[in-house]
């Protein structure tokens, strides 16, 4: 099995099981060995108090590809501290789009860096992940 059919086969178990990526409207685009690419487009159900996408939508889809990106091994993994900074606001009908990308990946930890852009290729937000893996896998894998 290749490296990406690896983080393919990893994705789709965790994808089937990832209510809150899809209740919000995300999409899985792309993973590859330490990386993924998600998106969202903004609607009114993301929009706060100033009519701007609320941030806390803007690190859960930071998160999610994060979280894609860390699995890709298939090695259960999960966050132990995560941190964002938002250049820009998004705004209604915008598309998001996070790409995750590993940085570091040492033992059981991992350092992922997720740049968010509007359709326009716009920084929304700058985010840093860090993984730790833990027991357990996302399919049986056998050795040949």
């Amino acid at each position: 099995m290749t490296p990406k059919e690896r983080a393919q086969k990893s994705a789709d178990a965790m994808w089937n099981n990832d209510s809150a990526s899809q209740r919000v409207g995300m999409s899985l685009l792309e993973v590859d060995a330490g990386r993924a690419t998600l998106s969202l487009k903004i609607s009114d159900e993301h929009l706060n108090g100033h009519k701007i996408c609320h941030g806390g939508y803007v690190f859960m889809l930071a998160d999610s590809a994060f979280a894609f990106a860390c699995n890709s091994y298939n090695q259960l993994a999960v966050a132990y501290q995560n941190s964002i900074t938002y250049a820009a606001p998004g705004k209604k009908d915008d598309v998001l789009t996070a790409r995750a990308v590993e940085v570091s990946k040492a033992g059981r930890s991992g350092i992922y860096d997720v740049t968010i852009t509007n359709q326009d290729d716009e920084a929304i937000a700058h985010f840093r992940g860090h993984s730790r893996t833990i027991k357990g896998t996302h399919f049986e894998e056998n050795e040949a």
